[in-house]
């Protein structure tokens, strides 16, 4: 390491020793070389030592690639650390390959990088150490660097649950002070994938976080980003209110790596002191927000895990009700026609579709670092169901945390059974038919066995009837279920008319028009109605991204 890069960085003379120069020059670049700490899937990286006794603030970040959100954690880094323009250094926590070269902005060449060299989907960032440089905090950073890219909505699927993993674990995180929402100052619109990356994000938290949730505004160039600022309103994104009822934003800079040539030594001094002049302001507004706990949070993860749950199992079941009603039928025909061919003397045979249940292979298995978590499907073995299907990533097993499972029992399959009786594998329980030859003895057999005490005086016809009725009522209890779900959401959610939501609530409507439940078709078609236009558009990025 050239000395004269350790004479101008005196101040920081221990922290430049222990890191690495990607870059000579003002500013020189470090990258710092954090405590890296792998938690199941999970990443943590931590700069200094924590004092117990001091206070941290946490916040999360999420924004679309490009967004300039890599630039704004390692901003949030040096702020905390102290470094001023005058120290001339820079200090880079946000992994990529080398530094930008002149005249490239920082996001150019971070992004992507960021992007292809992480391999957790949720990065949390932790620096102790420098309480009183600038900040009487120490601070905590999560990111969600995967969120919303090319690799389809199940990768956001493993993210949601490894924030939830976050959130829940005693080692992990309880509170968040704000969520920053970064965007570009020159949006003026919101994309159909941004817009769908906000709200998925958003639709995690309690009625209790809005006030915490602010817009972090990147690339300014110190106006007013009028147009950003009517795009979060025009897609009706829930956040803090200022006192002019825009929302609550704050705006960045990102040359704070750009070579300082001389002939651009003006507009980069007065881009870092406006950057340091709104990140004032952002770090005072972390200081007086009150802190949100996740417990909230996690019951509006869980909910909406077990919605998502109950309407997927809600579709089989109703299937696997129109395949048995059928094979009733298809039974009670070979009665009715039996007796007309018996006139004849025939002995009447005939095929009946019958219904059947099968293990199907999907993928899963272990993964991630250290094999900790495993991806597969939790299945009621006494029904015959599968209760959380291939979603179900961060439990190994029923009693491990499973979403779907609460004190003991299954919230979804239709015994709602103790978790003792399921098991999570790489398979689901599939409905199928086969082709069965019966005669009359066959199905009068079948009816008869199975009739109950009560039913002793019932013909076979009768019980037939009633089983249909039976099946009838189920369907019926299952469509309540999936509906008191969604009117849980309401009471806790922020964003109940969420896309996570909305996905649901066509099947819900055709179903309770087919029951002609006036008040709950009412209520469902008006969470329809309320979603506005911003969230059709994103929910065609959701079905365009099913991979």
């Amino acid at each position: 390491m050239a000395t004269n890069i350790i004479m101008a960085t005196e101040k920081y003379r221990d922290i430049c020793l222990t890191s690495q120069l990607i870059r000579s020059g003002s500013p020189a670049i470090f990258k710092l070389n954090p405590k890296t700490e792998n938690i199941g899937a999970l990443v943590r990286l931590t700069i200094g030592d924590q004092n117990v006794n001091t206070i941290n603030k946490t916040i999360l970040l999420v924004g679309e690639t490009g967004s300039g959100k890599s630039t704004l954690i390692d901003s949030l880094v040096n702020y905390a650390m102290g470094v001023t323009w005058e120290d001339d250094v820079w200090f880079k926590i946000v992994n990529d390959q080398k530094a930008p070269s002149a005249g490239q902005s920082s996001e150019e060449h971070n992004e992507p990088n960021q992007s292809e060299s992480q391999t957790s989907e949720v990065i949390v960032y932790r620096i102790f150490g420098f309480e009183g440089k600038t900040l009487p905090y120490s601070l905590t950073i999560i990111d969600t660097p995967g969120y919303g890219d090319t690799k389809g909505i199940k990768k956001d699927d493993v993210i949601k649950e490894q924030l939830l993993d976050w959130f829940r674990s005693d080692n992990g995180i309880n509170e968040i002070n704000a969520v920053g929402l970064v965007m570009k100052s020159a949006d003026n619109r919101l994309t159909d994938r941004l817009r769908y990356v906000f709200d998925s994000v958003v639709s995690l938290f309690g009625k209790n976080m809005e006030q915490n949730i602010v817009a972090l505004i990147t690339h300014s160039d110190g106006l007013v980003p009028q147009d950003a600022l009517k795009a979060l309103v025009n897609a009706n994104i829930k956040c803090a209110k200022n006192e002019k009822r825009d929302p609550r934003h704050f705006l960045f800079n990102n040359r704070q790596m750009m070579e300082r040539k001389e002939e651009d030594l003006f507009v980069l001094k007065f881009a870092s002191d406006f950057s340091k002049f709104q990140m004032d302001q952002f770090t005072k507004f972390i200081g007086k927000a009150s802190p949100q706990k996740l417990n909230t949070t996690v019951d509006v993860l869980n909910e909406r895990n077990r919605l998502k749950s109950v309407i997927i199992s809600l579709e089989e079941r109703v299937q696997t009700i129109e395949l048995q009603r059928r094979q009733i039928t298809q039974e009670r025909n070979i009665l009715e026609n039996c007796e007309k061919d018996m006139k004849n003397n025939k002995n009447y045979i005939e095929d009946v579709d019958e219904v059947y249940k099968e293990k199907k292979k999907i993928e899963g298995g272990r993964w991630g670092i250290l094999w900790l978590s495993y991806r597969g499907a939790m299945n009621c073995l006494k029904c015959e169901e599968t209760c959380h299907h291939e979603g179900c990533i961060h439990a190994t097993n029923p009693d491990d945390g499973c979403a779907v499972m609460e004190d003991g029992y299954c919230t979804v399959c239709t015994g709602k059974c103790p978790t003792e009786v399921h098991v999570k594998d790489t398979w689901i329980f599939v409905t199928k038919t086969k082709k069965v030859r019966k005669t009359k003895e066959d199905v009068k057999k079948k009816y008869e066995e199975s009739k109950k005490d009560s039913e002793k005086h019932l013909s076979i016809l009768q019980l037939m009837e009633k089983k249909m009725d039976e099946y009838q009522r189920e369907k019926d209890k299952w469509l309540d279920e999936s509906f008191q779900h969604i009117k849980n959401l309401e009471r806790i959610a922020l964003n109940v008319d969420s896309l996570s939501t909305l996905v649901h609530l066509d099947f819900l409507i055709e179903r309770m028009e087919e029951r002609n439940d006036r008040a709950k078709l009412q209520e469902l078609k008006e969470m329809k109605k309320r979603a506005d236009k911003g969230a059709s558009v994103a929910m065609g990025y959701m079905n365009k991204n099913k991979i």
